[in-house]
């Protein structure tokens, strides 16, 4: 999943972001479709009965998350990136508390705390002054919101139930986060840039079609069967290890002290979350 980190900042120069996030669907959705045609095409109606949920599904992970990361990826690094979508884990709670009513314990509400705090301090690049001031980096804003619909999506995709086994459900949210996306390349392609076919673009498509897409989210949808949404949602955790790694020997980036304090702050935030998990 992490990969995807890698795919957000190496294709900045040669593919627009919402071309990237579209065709890379589009493809892991004809890919996936050769293994799961059959049960597909067995169940059309249960297509047509879920179709407003595996929309919901397909465009906040597909749609959002496919495309924010690499606007993302214009304008902020990947350690950035890497440490803001790692809040993930508090949305998924405070979206389970504000939508289906679960209750929070008082060491939650402190965990949010600290990881908001933390995300604020990345953001503002250690000075919380330059947000009040509006001097921020947009593309933090980007990957924030994509941490956000990451959260929807996780929380969902267990509540929302399906005939479909995993494979052909995700299938059929790659498919539906492609036409969620169809719009949106049209306008990319008018108004701000198109799209030029070369190897690189080749290569950057296919590699996101196959790694952070069809891999990562089969995982993924089978992790959280087995242990549940706030469980896999910690999976993230990893996502500042790796972003730190790949931003220091792929992109020469540098670790700030303030990545560290902040960085620091959503872990313990986000082990205060779901410490109530171990009593």
């Amino acid at each position: 999943m992490a990969s995807n980190l890698i795919i957000a900042r190496g294709s900045v120069e040669s593919i627009p972001p919402i071309s990237l996030a579209f065709w890379r669907w589009l493809i892991a959705f004809f890919i996936l479709f050769l293994f799961t045609h059959k049960e597909i095409l067995a169940n059309l109606k249960f297509v047509k009965k879920e179709f407003f949920s595996l929309f919901f599904l397909g465009f906040t992970s597909a749609g959002i998350c496919g495309a924010f990361p690499f606007i993302a990826g214009h304008t902020t690094t990947v350690i950035n990136i890497g440490i803001i979508y790692s809040s993930s884990p508090i949305f998924i709670i405070l979206l389970s508390y504000c939508i289906f009513s679960i209750k929070l314990k008082n060491i939650q509400i402190l965990g949010l705390f600290f990881s908001v705090i933390g995300v604020l301090i990345i953001i503002g690049r250690g000075d919380l002054v330059s947000l009040l001031n509006l001097k921020f980096n947009w593309g933090d804003f980007w990957i924030l919101g994509a941490s956000i619909s990451w959260a929807l999506y996780s929380v969902y995709q267990v509540r929302l139930k399906s005939q479909f086994s995993v494979f052909a459900r995700v299938t059929l949210i790659a498919l539906f986060g492609a036409i969620s996306l169809f719009p949106f390349l049209f306008i990319e392609s008018i108004f701000f840039k198109s799209t030029s076919l070369s190897n690189t673009y080749l290569f950057w498509i296919f590699f996101a079609a196959i790694s952070p897409s069809i891999i990562a989210f089969y995982l993924y949808a089978n992790l959280q069967a087995l242990v549940g949404t706030n469980v896999a949602g910690l999976v993230v955790y990893l996502y500042p290890v790796y972003g730190s790694f790949y931003g220091y020997f792929l992109f020469s980036e540098n670790l700030e002290n303030y990545h560290l304090v902040g960085g620091l702050m959503v872990f313990i935030g986000i082990l205060l979350s779901n410490n109530y998990k171990k009593k």
